[in-house]
């Protein structure tokens, strides 16, 4: 794949041979096991495999489906059918005769008829030659009229009127019709029934003809003397003649007519003569509109309109003709002749193919190899391969070609493009342009879509998409000025201590809070900046914010400096910020005083154990809780009343009926002892009081009230226990 016009519209030839002439057999498979270690040839692309003949190639046809190519070659006459989906050569076939041309009766490959130059005409099916009939005088021409199911064979020679013929042969019954009768001249026109000798010198022969399937479906043929008919085949008469124009001289050579093309719409006529001069008529008016000239002098064998398949894309494309001859392939545009591009292979052309809504063109050449050429600004990559779009991308960034993509370019090339894939197409209704336009560029898995195509599309297939985005133009809107009116809680970008990160930023936003009260207070800032400042940096208000100091970077980055807040060490050390029990723990419910003295008073009981833990770890609770006040609280404690609690409940069977056999009985059990041997720890001594006053009433009281229940009894209700007390 190498660029092979460097222009404004640069063209790729993707396979073809250089030279004119082939190697022969023995040396080309000798030079190809010499390159086998060539990295280079390893990495050649080859489009269609066994895309070639051993000699030459005569005819190449494109089905309407796109998927089959058929090609007609020598040495020896054969038939070649590829399959364009897999890249490969599908069926070859063999034949008596030299094929002049064919047409694709179906829009496969399936049916198919081919004018021999041995006077034939055969018909093929994918099993092979399915009829083979006799043509009275050598065909030039082979034209296909969908309409009345009749092949028209323009013919060399005249019949005994004088007149050339353009035979006709009915497919559906199978006979030959009336034939065309043409005046196409003679070699003797003085003599009658001259011209009839078909192989003389300048006998009058119909060269060529086309048909005008898309509009009014007029005929059209091509004569040796330079004129056009026109036939109605409705009416199997003729309907008009195209006079060539005006010779230089009268002696001048004839310029046959080669070439003939109809366009979509059926008032453009475009004629290719033997001297290589293309006029474009008007059928309204005899006076061309436009003549162009090939350049080489050679006959011109095919005109195409290069038109996109549907008619609607037509007005938004320019229009462009390719014409050409056995040296040159031009594309032009047919409204001034203003040349576009051109393609100019090393051998001789003898038929050009265009697959339609793509650039590429295939050819039918002298040589070994067929040509494949492939115009990326004529239309995208076809179907079958669409890697051909990257590959041209990829070597567009080659210094020597004009229209490189280099780096400047590279990010407005697709500026006015969206990427879509292939199920947002499909949800667009837009998968049927895949192939067929240069709007749809492939790329990985998916396609770049012309914006405006991409806006259009949307619309048609959403109707309220207006709607919907002007609401949502307005939600944005509402929903920023809400943003700009409530302001949610900042979070602190750190890696490690978060917690502490925030408890700082809220300390600074509530110094802030106080300094702008401050200010207020004061009479704004002017107030403030004429006043000393006497405000000196206190705890609540920092000097420095910790966040943004570099010395404490590493606390918020580094994980080594990571708080645990779960550690005993940070519990002690911040008795407020505690973790909470969570929900699906519960904190143990301790004894009631019932349930305590029914537990004390059951001898060799199992939870005894159990009740003197528990007892110590309420001791050391209420210890802990005692060290942390301060002296001075202890001191005034001291001289402080105690409150006692009783119990109104016994467990002992036995009832004191008096308050004084109580105070006895209570002054001869065994008062309970706790020690603790917890260093730097407090020990306490609960001792119950008597009916009598102490002696000494100076004698310190416990700080705190004891809550022993197992030295408690029942309390009375009379009113005398609470007056001696």
């Amino acid at each position: 794949m190498k660029l092979s016009n460097q222009s404004e519209v640069p063209v790729y030839t993707i396979s073809g041979s250089n030279t004119a002439r082939p190697l022969p057999e023995w040396l080309a498979r000798r030079r190809k096991r010499s390159l086998k270690d060539d990295p280079e040839y390893a990495n050649r692309i080859e489009l269609l495999q066994d895309f070639e003949f051993e000699e030459a190639s005569h005819c190449i046809r494109v089905s309407e489906d796109g998927e089959w190519v058929m090609s007609t070659g020598t040495y020896k006459p054969q038939i070649h059918t590829h399959h364009l989906p897999q890249l490969s050569l599908s069926w070859a076939r063999h034949t008596d005769a030299l094929n002049t041309t064919f047409q694709l009766l179906s829009s496969d490959y399936s049916k198919s008829i081919h004018l021999q130059s041995d006077r034939s005409l055969e018909f093929h099916t994918p099993s092979g030659c399915h009829y083979k009939t006799r043509l009275p005088r050598y065909g030039r021409d082979l034209i296909y009229d969908r309409v009345s199911t009749e092949a028209l064979i323009p013919a060399v020679g005249v019949n005994s009127d004088g007149l050339g013929e353009v035979f006709r042969l009915n497919l559906e019954l199978g006979r030959y019709m009336r034939s065309f009768e043409v005046d196409v001249g003679g070699d003797d026109f003085t003599s009658t029934g001259g011209g009839t000798l078909q192989g003389g010198i300048n006998t009058g022969a119909v060269n060529t003809g086309a048909i005008a399937e898309e509009s009014h479906g007029l005929l059209a043929f091509g004569t040796t003397l330079g004129t056009v008919e026109l036939w109605d085949p409705r009416a199997k008469g003729r309907a008009g003649v195209l006079l060539p124009p005006t010779q230089i001289t009268p002696d001048g050579p004839r310029n046959e007519i080669t070439a003939l093309e109809f366009h979509r719409s059926g008032l453009t006529l475009a004629t290719g003569s033997s001297n290589g001069l293309i006029h474009l008529y008007d059928l309204r008016s005899p006076v061309p509109l436009l003549k162009k000239d090939q350049g080489y002098g050679f006959p011109i064998h095919t005109l195409k309109f290069l038109l996109p398949s549907s008619s609607t894309r037509e007005q938004t494309l320019e229009p462009k003709i390719l014409s050409s001859d056995k040296k040159i392939i031009k594309i032009w545009d047919p409204r001034d002749g203003t040349p576009w591009t051109s393609v100019e292979p090393a051998v001789d052309i003898n038929s050009v193919a265009w697959c339609k809504d793509s650039g590429m063109i295939l050819t039918a050449n002298e040589g070994r190899q067929q040509h494949s050429f492939f115009i990326p600004q004529l239309g995208p990559a076809p179907k079958w391969c669409s890697f051909l779009d990257n590959l041209v991308e990829e070597m567009a960034e080659d210094p020597n070609d004009p229209n490189a993509f280099n780096a400047g370019q590279a990010g407005s090339v697709y500026d006015n493009y969206k990427f879509l894939t292939l199920p947002q197409l499909r949800t667009l209704s837009l998968e049927h342009l895949i192939g067929r336009t240069n709007l749809l560029r492939p790329y990985m898995h998916g396609y770049f879509v012309a914006q405006r195509l991409y806006e259009e599309a949307r619309l048609i297939t959403n109707p309220y998409i207006w709607e919907e985005e002007r609401a949502k133009k307005i939600k944005e809107k509402i929903d920023k000025e809400r943003e700009s009116r409530i302001r949610g809680k900042k979070k602190a970008a750190v890696k490690v201590n978060r917690k502490l990160a925030e408890r700082l930023m809220e300390m600074e936003e509530k110094n802030e809070r106080r300094r702008a009260k401050r200010v207020l207070e004061q009479g704004g800032d002017e107030a403030m900046e004429d006043a000393p400042s006497t405000t000196e940096p206190t705890a609540e208000t920092p000097t420095s914010n910790v966040l943004s100091d570099n010395r404490f970077a590493k606390i918020f980055e580094d994980e080594d400096f990571a708080i645990d807040e779960n550690s005993r060490e940070f519990q002690l050390h911040n008795q407020g910020s505690a973790p909470r029990p969570t929900p699906t723990t519960r904190k143990e419910r301790g004894l009631t005083a019932v349930e305590q003295e029914a537990i004390d008073d059951v001898p060799n009981s199992s939870d005894s154990e159990s009740d003197s833990e528990s007892e110590a770890e309420t001791t050391r609770a209420s210890k802990q809780k005692s060290a942390t006040r301060k002296p001075a609280r202890q001191s005034n404690n001291r001289h402080q009343p105690s409150m006692q609690i009783s119990s109104s409940t016994s467990v002992n069977s036995s009832r004191d009926r008096s308050f004084g056999s109580r105070a006895q009985n209570m002054r001869t059990k065994e008062k309970p002892t706790r020690r603790v041997t917890v260093v730097g720890e407090q020990e306490f001594t609960f001792n119950p009081r008597g009916k009598s006053k102490p002696q000494n009433s100076d004698a310190p009281r416990p700080t705190k009230p004891s809550f022993d229940y197992k030295a408690k009894e029942r309390r009375s209700a009379s009113g005398n226990t609470f007056r001696r007390m």
